[in-house]
């Protein structure tokens, strides 16, 4: 394995999560095999080869899914506290972990290492609420119209969960779905993404571990690692009722396509083009710190960073500066270096769609009032450095209506009424994040009612980006329409039975229809 630099630490990072120099990339738990060709992990931090992961072949998915399929039928039969009890396990190995896993999640992705913790508390958080969860798997009673009935529903497992996950948050995302689908008596096969395949290898030895310690099946916990046409064996396979998948919003149209197809269920968490409309009543210190984390936080790549700023004419002057201001003081460089804000993109094909958006901005007629660029030297050696930039744009330009994953604000003017800016934050396909910021009870008001945001999540007062465990996360329109994490989003992982049953010596029909025989 091609060295790194020792003040990364790294090697040791690798060895506290069993990560070796060639990896396999298949597991169906403490099992691991793989037949595929190899791919390489490279650090966007510093252009350094991490390791090297082994991917899946047909034979080996095939073995996957046998192993899934078998152990589903033990691990539904257990109770759900009994499997909220594995999972409460699994939230204490991350914990144990959570320094190295953060450490890695920075180093393969390119986060900075606090968000890199973050993440991984993120795990920790979703554990827990699935632990209590697992006691609240609530159904409903109902009265019968037919005497001596009694009605209810319920809810049963679903069987094999297919989870496609994005680089940008390498490990949280995964576990806001494997941890729900486990306490509702699911067993989950994962595909992480092919730029950070090692968090999906550490991840899955961390629960393996869990499973083999209690004795449990192969198959809870599986892994397959590869490109599209390995998520296309997911898709394509009727074993698999719920394909819950996170990327892009042309990935996402395919995996519906496809799911749709046979008929099966998709979950689907896609592209976001969030805005935050600054009114009059706005408090513009907390506009500039939500703004700007908002807009560069993750380098840009995160499914809700703030990609437009909405500010009213009277005060947009005020805002632009303050935040121009606020450009100026950002620290761009190694993400493991604490003192840093914000690090790479994941690899130079960002760049490239980060330089070629801020081309085409201006070739719309846009105004770029932050520069931005490459950057190069010491430090900067894997090429995938960036400077934040910002431009003055019209929300209908092309460039704008498209969510482009790198740090690149659009400040958008906007005249009259709280009205007029809602039209223009949902005047866009996506619909993930969105904010207003004012201190106006009745602006507030309004964004929040039926004639206000569009967007899945709705702010007052904060930016658009991150989002609490315990809240339904997801998007309308072209972002997918899915709902990941907290509140009842863990239905989605079960199936619906609605139950009669009549304790009586007689067979009424319903809307007192007469059968005699």
């Amino acid at each position: 394995m091609q060295a790194v630099a020792s003040n990364f630490q790294i090697q040791e990072t690798l060895n506290k999560l069993g990560i070796l120099a060639v990896n396999n990339g298949t597991s169906t738990g403490s099992n691991w095999f793989s037949n595929g060709e190899e791919i390489t992990s490279n650090s966007p931090v510093d252009g350094a080869i991490i390791a090297k992961v082994k991917t899946t072949s047909k034979e080996d998915y095939e073995k996957v899914m046998q192993a899934a399929t078998s152990a589903f039928l033990d691990w539904r039969l257990k109770p759900a506290p009994q499997r909220g009890e594995i999972v409460r396990q699994f939230g204490q190995k991350l914990r144990e972990l959570k320094e190295p896993l953060g450490k890695l999640v920075s180093y393969e992705m390119g986060k900075s290492y606090q968000e890199g913790l973050g993440e991984v508390q993120e795990m920790i958080d979703i554990c827990d609420f699935a632990v209590g969860l697992s006691r609240q798997l609530h159904g409903f009673t109902m009265h019968s119209e037919r005497p001596g009935h009694r009605m209810y529903e319920q809810y049963h497992p679903l069987g094999v969960v297919g989870i496609i996950s994005a680089f940008n948050f390498p490990v949280a995302v995964w576990a806001w779905n494997t941890a729900l689908a486990w306490i509702c008596g699911d067993v989950c096969v994962w595909k992480p993404s092919e730029k950070t395949p090692l968090c999906g290898v550490a991840c899955q030895k961390i629960i393996a571990d869990v499973l083999k310690e209690n004795n449990l099946p192969e198959g809870i916990s599986c892994l397959i690692n590869g490109d599209y046409r390995v998520g296309e064996m997911m898709t394509k396979d009727v074993r698999i009722p719920l394909i819950s998948a996170t990327g892009s919003i042309r990935m996402g149209k395919i995996v519906a396509k496809e799911v749709a197809g046979r008929l099966g269920k998709s979950l689907l968490e896609l592209g976001g083009n969030n805005a935050i409309i600054v009114t009059p009543d706005a408090d513009v210190k907390m506009t500039v710190i939500g703004a700007v984390f908002g807009a560069v936080g993750t380098c840009g790549q995160r499914c809700t960073s703030t990609r437009r700023l909405i500010i009213h004419e009277s005060i947009y002057d005020t805002v632009v500066n303050a935040i121009v201001d606020a450009y100026k003081q950002l620290r761009i460089g190694n993400p493991l270096d604490q003192n840093n804000h914000v690090g790479p993109l994941i690899d130079t094909d960002a760049v490239k769609l980060y330089l070629d958006a801020l081309e085409q901005v201006k070739t719309e007629g846009g105004n770029i009032l932050v520069e931005g660029g490459v950057l190069n030297g010491d430090g900067f050696e894997s090429g995938c450095y960036v400077k934040p930039a910002i431009a003055e744009a019209k929300n209908d330009f092309k460039i704008v209506q498209h969510e482009t994953f790198a740090p690149i604000l659009y400040v958008i003017k906007y005249s009259g009424e709280v009205d007029n800016a809602i039209a223009l934050q949902n005047g866009v396909v996506q619909g993930l994040s969105s904010a207003i910021m004012t201190n106006n009870l009745r602006e507030a008001e309004r964004f929040l009612s039926h004639a206000g945001s569009d967007c899945g999540i709705a702010n007052v007062n904060i930016g658009t980006s991150g989002a609490e465990i315990g809240g339904a996360f997801g998007g309308e329109k072209e972002t997918g329409g899915g709902r990941e994490s907290g509140s009842d989003a863990w239905k989605i992982y079960m199936r619906r039975q609605t139950n009669t049953i009549n304790y009586t010596t007689e067979l009424p029909l319903a809307q007192g229809i007469k059968f005699d025989l």
